[in-house]
């Protein structure tokens, strides 16, 4: 049972845990886990019924069961039930309590880092969402995105733990993150799927590209109106009217959105007690003039910098 819990807390998050009810099976764990970037994916099952409980989980979580039954609540929100048909999906922030894993429930656990998930959704919107993203705490399993995106999961889990497979190739690993990642996002709900969804909009230029890529890389940079059209090899005029075409903003623009989305994930998954700053955090990400940032802030996100540092957890039922 300690080796269990050393083993849960070393690669998903630390956690009590306790023998339920035995009912003639013997407490026999056996986890499987590996590492793929910004995600944690593990084949686990504990043999005996038990009990679990989590602080803050700080990632964003998905259990898919492949046999028996998984019985779960985060926060105040309603129990979950997750089943081999019917996926649990939990959010950064909250208490997790599992009440009953049974014996016989063998689990595919995804946890999947919160900026990286954010920033993917950034990248494929071409955008900062001014809201969080918070997904859905149901994923069907037994149709449509939600089925597929289970079935590479499952097939992941059975083989990335071979140190010498092709999931652990570099030129393989990246393209393998980058689309758990993008499959999650169409086939968890949430405020922004629909958009996902739709037919893909014209492709942008590939100038256009290279500026939104080199930014959300380095956003912290001090870039210069010239200096982004070197980058999109183009002249400045160019680059603005192409933006302003594609992205529906300047160069700059998008610039100081990058970096006020980079400042609320901040100050939104900041510690509490941390001694953090709003204008720590602010200089950090390129912005000297705090009174226009704050300004600029609010009128993007509807609230000061201040209460996003200081607002609680956001927990979904």
């Amino acid at each position: 049972m300690e080796e269990a819990r050393r083993e849960i807390g070393e690669r998903f998050y630390s956690t009590f845990m306790d023998v339920v009810e035995e009912r003639g099976r013997r407490f026999d764990a056996r986890f499987e886990t590996v590492r793929l970037g910004p995600l944690v994916v593990g084949d686990m099952r504990c043999g005996a019924d038990v009990r679990l409980r989590f602080g803050d989980l700080g990632a964003y979580h998905v259990n898919v069961p492949l046999a028996g039954r998984l019985e779960l609540r985060q926060g105040a929100g309603d129990p979950l039930t997750g089943t081999p048909e019917r996926g649990t999906v939990l959010n950064p922030g909250g208490p997790v309590v599992v009440d009953r894993w049974a014996g016989d429930c063998r689990v595919v656990a995804v946890k999947v880092e919160t900026a990286a998930l954010r920033r993917r959704l950034e990248e494929l919107l071409g955008r900062t969402p001014p809201r969080a993203l918070l997904l859905e705490p149901a994923l069907d399993l037994a149709r449509g995105a939600g089925r597929d995106w289970a079935a590479l999961v499952r097939r992941l889990a059975r083989e990335a733990a071979d140190p010498a497979g092709l999931v652990q190739h570099p030129l393989v690993a990246g393209p393998l993150q980058d689309a758990l990642l993008t499959g999650l996002l169409l086939a968890a709900s949430h405020p922004y799927r629909d958009e996902l969804a739709a037919p893909a909009r014209a492709l942008r230029p590939a100038p256009v590209k290279r500026v939104m890529d080199a930014v959300r890389e380095r956003p912290e940079h001090p870039y210069t109106a010239t200096e982004l059209a070197g980058l999109a090899r183009v002249s400045p005029r160019r680059l603005q009217e192409s933006f302003r075409a594609h992205v529906g903003t300047t160069p700059m623009g998008y610039v100081r959105d990058v970096r006020l989305g980079r400042v609320r994930d901040e100050l939104r998954d900041a510690e509490p007690g941390s001694g953090l700053t709003v204008s720590e955090v602010a200089w950090r990400w390129g912005f000297t003039h705090l009174g226009r940032f704050a300004a600029r802030y609010r009128e993007r996100f509807g609230e000061a910098p201040s209460q996003t540092l200081n607002a609680p957890p956001p927990v979904r039922s």
